[in-house]
């Protein structure tokens, strides 16, 4: 299975240098599709025939929506789409939810999801579904109108870097990309090569290491304290933030090398200080793919106060449903959107006070919004995090000293806490760090260091991730 970084580099290495000695841009497509499919067979192959069961139906969607302009075409491909996603992903929700209100009038009715439908979930299926949608719906609204063939669908759809765990890329942004496919360039290799190992270091030396202390620390939530608790939560923060834009970053970056650009997926999240900032800085795709295609269709913000947060409640709580199929990711989904509502109020509020957020009390009010936002995500990270809302109740009942240990602590070693504090505050660093990359360029490092330099830095690099490298864990979003 080609889940951990290492065997995903050497993937793709091998893809490399085959690509490099192609001719064609449909070679180089054909290459792609080919190891795309490949990279997704390595998970389940029987899944294959649902995604190419779904790519053929999309098509076909496609093309009559873009000839029409049909709105019940369009809606058919919603309904088809969401009814894969929901048999895949959340019948067994539904008939555990089913069996729950059972109990509630005859107590002998267990509670508990079938058997058969604990299958294993197919690999990105959230993510290639949100994908085909867009393209689904931009060519309803004439925002795409251009007709591709089947094996450029299919390429845009299962396009390997990103096939999986996102970024969610819309047609504007990839097809005309894939359409184009260059030569390899050393220019693109090296700033691609760069953003990739940014990426992997997050993943494999940060996130990989923090995952043995979460997983450690929420298996016993009674036995937590106060400190513990929110150390534990700090740490999955870290953790779920470093793993996921690490892999965002590698896709990234790995997309660079081959010439096409993908959208940013994280942008510092953690230092947001309000949650309207913070949802356009954490997973920024799946942000805008929910505003343009669910909340604003809604009304978005054009209708009455009370629909405006009725509709932010709506798009927050379905948002939190595609993170998982578990009503406490409805409940994470839920204290976003009631954090959002009440930002939005608190904003109307301070704007007829006549507060201005750079200016005065109001920049004092801004600058004291930073701690509060971080301590109220961290708060969401339990629900988001915890298997049952049993355990997440005693976890979060503890973090606001509402509930005490019970027997003898979790025993947490004086490097791990430095660890999950340093991790913290290297996250907080990074807009800075990458800053500095930024106004340096990638150029001096080839111009002006020297080759014997390099080679160094190359190797204490590559010694660093292997030794100090976590026991590799599959990325978490692959389970989205």
């Amino acid at each position: 299975m080609i889940f951990s970084s290492f065997s995903f580099i050497l993937f793709f290495l091998a893809l490399l240098a085959i690509y490099a000695r192609l001719t064609s841009v449909k070679q180089r497509s054909g290459l792609l599709l080919a190891g795309s499919i490949l990279f997704y067979a390595s998970w389940e192959p029987v899944y294959l025939l649902l995604l190419g069961s779904s790519l053929l139906i999309n098509h076909r969607l496609y093309l009559h929506i873009l000839e029409r302009r049909s709105r019940s075409w369009v809606l058919l491909g919603i309904v088809i789409n969401l009814a894969v996603l929901g048999a895949f992903k959340y019948l067994g929700l539904v008939f555990e939810t089913g069996s729950w209100f059972a109990h509630l009038f005859d107590n002998s009715v267990v509670v508990a999801r079938p058997e058969w439908a604990n299958w294993v979930l197919p690999l990105g299926i959230s993510f290639f579904t949100f994908q085909m949608l867009s393209a689904l719906i931009d060519a309803y609204r004439g925002e795409w109108k251009r007709a591709v063939g089947f094996r450029e669908w299919c390429l845009y759809v299962t396009f390997f870097p990103q096939l999986i765990a996102g970024p969610i890329v819309r047609p504007h942004q990839l097809f005309d990309q894939l359409e184009g496919l260059r030569p390899l360039s050393s220019a693109n290799l090296r700033i691609g090569a760069v953003i990739f190992a940014g990426g992997l270091i997050k993943k494999s030396v940060f996130a990989d290491n923090l995952g043995p202390i979460v997983d450690r620390l929420y298996s016993h939530p009674e036995q937590l304290d106060f400190f513990l608790s929110w150390l534990a939560t700090t740490a999955f923060g870290m953790q779920i933030y470093l793993d996921f834009s690490g892999y965002s970053e590698m896709a990234i970056g790995l997309a660079w090398m081959l010439g096409i650009t993908l959208p940013r997926n994280f942008l510092y999240p953690y230092i947001s200080r309000n949650f309207s900032e913070f949802w356009t800085r954490w997973h920024v795709t799946l942000s805008c793919w929910l505003r343009d295609y669910l909340y604003i269709p809604l009304g978005g913000s054009r209708c009455s106060l009370s629909r405006t947060y009725l509709n932010l409640m709506v798009t927050m709580l379905l948002g939190g449903l595609w993170h998982g199929a578990g009503w406490t990711f409805v409940f994470w989904g839920f204290l976003h959107g009631s954090y959002l509502v009440i930002y939005h109020a608190l904003s109307r509020l301070y704007g007829a006070w006549g507060l201005v957020r750079d200016q005065g009390p109001g920049r004092i009010l801004s600058l004291l919004g930073w701690p509060l936002t971080f301590a109220l995500t961290s708060f969401t990270w339990v629900f988001f995090r915890a298997p049952s809302f049993e355990r997440a109740w005693t976890t979060s009942g503890t973090m606001l000293g509402l509930l005490h240990p019970v027997g003898a602590l979790i025993s947490v070693r004086t490097y791990e806490v430095a660890m999950i504090l340093g991790t913290f505050g290297l996250v907080l660093m990074e807009p800075l760090i990458v800053g500095w990359f930024e106004k340096k360029g990638v150029d001096w490092w080839w111009v002006k260091v020297p080759f014997a330099v390099r080679g160094f830095a190359y190797a204490g690099v590559t010694l660093f991730v292997v030794i100090m490298g976590g026991h590799t864990q599959k990325f978490i979003y692959f389970d989205f």
